[in-house]
C-alpha cells in the first residue's frame, strides 16, 4: 500500500526516505535513518522494529567491519528477516552508508509488489498500479544527479505518483532526509490529505525560505558539554 525510495549521497554525506501511501501518516512508521549509517523504509505489514533494530545493526556493522566485508546492507537485512516469521508480509529495503542497497518483498505482499535496487539507490513499493511506478522513481532520481538528495527523493516521489502509485489512491507522505547531526535535516509530513505529494512539495519550498534556513543554520551540530561541577549540574533527586 505504499511506495518508497531510500537513498546515500556519497559526496554529500546525506541519507534518507521519501514514501507515500494511502494511509494514515505513512511518516510516522515507515522512514527510518540516521547520520553517517544509512535509511530503511519498512513497509506492507509494517514492522517499524526493522527499521530501528536495522539502523543499531548498521551501526554496529560499520563499526567494526574491515575493506573485505560483505556489503552491510545485505548482512543486515539477512539479520532481520531471519526471524521474523512474519516476513512473507513485509517489504523492506535500506541502503548503508557505503551506498550498498539491499531489498526485501515478501510473497504474500499485494500486487503489484516488488522493488528495484541501485548503487546508492533502492525503490519499492506494494499495491501499486505496476512496475512502472519504481521504473519512474528511479529514472527521476537518476535524471536529476545536479540537485540535492532532497529534492531527488521528492522528484521521484512525484514522479512515482504521476506514474499512477498507489493503485487504492492517496493519503500521507513523508521526506525524512540526515546528514551530520543526530537531528534530522529535514523532517517534512503530510499526515492526511487529498493531494498529499502536493502538499510535501509545498512545505518543501517553505523549508527553504530564508527564515527558515537561517533558523536552522543557528543550530548546532552537537551538544556542548556541561563546564559546571556534575554534582551541580545534574538534577537532584526528589
Amino acid at each position: 500500500m505504499t511506495f518508497s525510495i531510500v537513498a546515500w549521497d556519497s559526496q554529500a554525506g546525506m541519507t534518507g526516505v521519501a514514501v507515500a501511501t494511502k494511509h494514515l501518516a505513512v511518516g510516522a512508521l515507515v522512514p527510518h535513518a540516521r547520520a553517517g549509517v544509512g535509511a530503511i523504509a519498512t513497509q506492507a505489514q509494517t514492522n517499524p522494529l526493522l527499521g530501528i533494530w536495522g539502523l543499531e545493526l548498521l551501526e554496529r556493522r560499520q563499526a567494526t567491519e574491515s575493506p573485505f566485508s560483505d556489503a552491510s546492507a545485505e548482512v543486515v537485512l539477512e539479520w532481520l528477516l531471519e526471524n521474523d516469521c512474519d516476513r512473507d508480509q513485509r517489504q523492506v529495503h535500506l541502503v548503508d552508508h557505503h551506498g550498498h542497497t539491499a531489498a526485501w518483498t515478501g510473497r504474500d505482499c499485494v500486487g503489484w509488489a516488488g522493488h528495484r535496487t541501485f548503487d546508492n539507490l533502492s525503490v519499492a513499493g506494494n499495491m501499486l498500479v505496476g512496475p512502472g511506478v519504481l521504473e519512474a522513481m528511479a529514472a527521476a532520481f537518476h535524471g536529476s544527479a545536479g540537485a540535492g538528495l532532497s529534492d531527488r527523493l521528492l522528484l521521484a516521489l512525484e514522479a512515482g505518483d504521476a506514474a499512477g502509485g498507489d493503485k487504492r489512491g492517496r493519503q500521507s507522505a513523508a521526506l525524512y532526509v540526515m546528514h551530520n547531526t543526530p537531528y534530522p535535516h529535514l523532517d517534512l509530513r503530510v499526515d492526511h490529505h487529498p493531494d498529499p505529494i502536493v502538499m510535501l512539495r509545498t512545505l518543501y519550498t517553505e523549508a527553504h525560505q530564508d527564515y527558515y534556513q537561517s533558523f536552522r543554520q543557528s543550530m548546532p551540530s552537537q551538544l556542548a558539554t556541561p563546564q559546571r561541577d556534575e554534582a551541580v549540574w545534574l538534577p537532584k533527586a526528589v
